[in-house]
């Protein structure tokens, strides 16, 4: 089969300033794409901010031959993104790719945690997401194509002990993609989520030396350009992390029907068959699980 490319195509990632933004930003490039490589420039925690990170990676991809230019605008900051849409259809006419990549780390276990601290970094995940999505959405529609990758975690998925701010906002992006995914469709916007696990200064601290070793951001990129390319899956969660790649799902197992007048003791008593994973589904919309238990209440 041919090779994915990007030839005349203009992509946009967001906090493609170092890691894996980065490691997406430059092989976009590589495949032909023209580059908006923003990045704030802040600390972890996501306060501060610099051009410096981004003008440099705009600087390996002209150096390399591409086309890219830099931004620093906040993904929170509404004029900051309307700025940085307009600037992108200014110069190239055209946006069909997001990568929503940044993000930032307020870590603590949520008895310690601040609700200022939570509200932040939902904003900048979360919002981070929206607000560019949103200020390129009708583009993409009149284009009728588009491309949006966003950025869960395993511990949005899964969770983590000392990051219930960062797993909400992490699983509120797949919620998002699943109403997303169902609106695009008629235009041809698809979108997909990329779980990854990766080196990057979000984990220098948590892993040793060996295990950071085997973790670069280029081994999760891959997923992320096919996630992205014209011959894209619609709504999938790709997890990535060292070469590996797998998909993660949400499912429903059948369940069962205890029947209009059933207690809570039922619930307890049929708990076996209840959670039975065989047969279990995942829905591509709400609706099916409607139409499952409409059709075991028939039964």
């Amino acid at each position: 089969m041919s090779d994915i490319r990007f030839d005349g195509q203009v992509v946009i990632v967001t906090g493609a300033g170092g890691g894996l933004g980065r490691s997406h930003a430059l092989e976009f490039a590589r495949r032909g794409a023209k580059v908006v490589v923003n990045d704030l420039g802040g600390t972890l925690d996501g306060s501060g901010g610099s051009s410096a990170a981004a003008e440099a990676v705009v600087a390996e991809i002209v150096a390399a031959g591409g086309e890219a230019i830099a931004d620093g605008a906040s993904v929170t900051n509404d004029a900051g993104v309307a700025a940085m849409v307009e600037r992108t259809i200014a110069k190239w006419g055209r946006i069909d790719v997001l990568i929503a990549n940044a993000g930032i780390l307020r870590d603590k276990s949520f008895a310690k945690l601040d609700l200022a601290d939570f509200a932040a970094v939902v904003d900048v995940h979360l919002m981070g997401a929206v607000k560019p999505i949103k200020a390129m959405w009708e583009i993409m529609r009149t284009q009728n194509y588009g491309r949006i990758v966003v950025t869960t975690s395993s511990t949005g998925l899964y969770g983590n002990f000392g990051q219930s701010n960062y797993g909400a906002a992490k699983l509120s992006l797949v919620g998002l993609m699943n109403t997303l995914k169902l609106e695009g469709a008629k235009n041809n916007i698809r979108f997909n989520a990329i779980s990854p696990v990766a080196a990057t200064r979000m984990t220098d601290n948590l892993m040793p030396p060996e295990m950071l070793a085997k973790l670069g951001p280029e081994h999760v990129t891959p997923g992320v350009i096919y996630l992205a390319s014209e011959d894209a899956p619609n709504g999938a969660i790709l997890t990535a992390g060292a070469g590996v790649f797998a998909l993660a799902q949400i499912v429903e197992t059948e369940g069962a029907f205890l029947g209009s007048a059933a207690r809570a003791e039922d619930v307890r008593d049929q708990w076996t068959q209840i959670t039975d994973p065989t047969g279990a589904e995942a829905y591509m919309a709400g609706a099916g699980q409607t139409q499952k238990f409409l059709r075991k209440s028939a039964d």
